[in-house]
């Protein structure tokens, strides 16, 4: 099983320099994982690229209506964020030794905790997780 973080799913579901790779990354996982955060934050990121217009409104709604149905077609097993992801995380910020931003560290945490590697986009956030321990495969 793979954590799929957020950088990931915008490059899969949106036109973007990365897509392709990101199919690939996740075509050959068998077992894919989210969690709810993962949810947020790709709406999040829909709005923030409908604001600057670099995807039409119903563009949005439409990806969010295929990823859920992928949610529901089993595609991602939902993983529940729990305290001791935002423990872990806390953890990991408060050593003030490694340049990781608050929901990056509840992804690694949620990855690390569960024991299976990060798939992400970010490089900033792979290279944290390298320094956590927590294995990450960067798409990029």
């Amino acid at each position: 099983m793979i954590y799929v973080d957020t950088s990931v799913l915008v490059a899969y579901y949106c036109p973007e320099p990365l897509s392709e790779r990101a199919e690939r990354a996740l075509v050959h996982e068998s077992e894919r994982a989210v969690s709810p955060l993962v949810e947020v934050e790709l709406a999040s990121a829909l709005a923030r690229k409908v604001r600057a217009r670099e995807i039409r409104r119903a563009d949005a709604h439409r990806v969010l209506t295929l990823y859920q149905s992928h949610l529901q077609q089993d595609l991602y097993l939902r993983l529940p964020i729990e305290a001791a992801h935002f423990a872990q995380a806390r953890e990991w910020l408060a050593n003030f030794t490694v340049a990781l931003r608050s929901l990056d560290a509840l992804h690694a945490a949620v990855a690390g905790l569960q024991g299976c590697p990060l798939l992400t986009a970010d490089t900033a956030l792979a290279k944290a997780c390298a320094g956590l321990g927590v294995t990450v495969r960067l798409v990029a």
